[in-house]
């Protein structure tokens, strides 16, 4: 694995904090919205990691790590166009949810794949990007995106029908 740049480094730290906000405001929050200062962080930081990771080329071409870079742009201008167009208003907050959760998951991704490829330093976990343990992991970061965007969904009707009993949210 090549060594870290300082555009390297910046990306990770931005990444590391985006996912810090990002399972925060989802641990707090229930769902990951610009309504709260943790979504906004890591929606900000999201949209940064995604774009620098666009000017990394360490192995030599534009490879998976940047399809899941264009792929989290536009799942952040998805998420956010959504709830501002009148015809998708009754879908507009659970594809919202399901935008802005599956970032986490393309953050999820190149972070398990670097980290168990680099660390420890002196002789990291994996060898090659073939790993099968590589898969396994992503299997496992799907199930639970999977699993967490429909108690998401759940958790949204629930909202929707509260607000529809007594017309304010909780």
């Amino acid at each position: 694995m090549p060594e870290i740049t300082i555009l390297g480094w910046f990306h990770t730290i931005i990444a590391i904090v985006a996912l810090i906000a990002g399972f925060y405001t989802l641990v707090i929050y229930k769902i990951i919205t610009l309504e709260h200062k943790s979504g906004q962080i890591y929606l900000a930081c999201t949209l940064i990691a995604a774009v620098t990771a666009l000017m990394i080329y360490n192995q030599g071409g534009f490879g998976p790590a940047h399809v899941l870079a264009v792929l989290t742009i536009l799942a952040l201008i998805a998420g956010f166009f959504v709830t501002k167009i009148s015809m998708f208003s009754k879908i507009a907050d659970y594809f919202q949810a399901f935008c802005f959760s599956g970032t986490l998951l393309f953050h999820m991704v190149p972070a398990i794949t670097d980290g168990l490829l680099r660390l420890p330093v002196d002789d990291p976990y994996l060898k090659t990007f073939h790993d099968p343990l590589l898969k396994q992991f992503y299997l496992l970061f799907f199930v639970i995106f999977f699993v967490g965007y429909i108690a998401q969904f759940i958790w949204l009707k629930k909202r929707a029908a509260r607000l529809q009993q007594t017309g304010t949210l909780p």
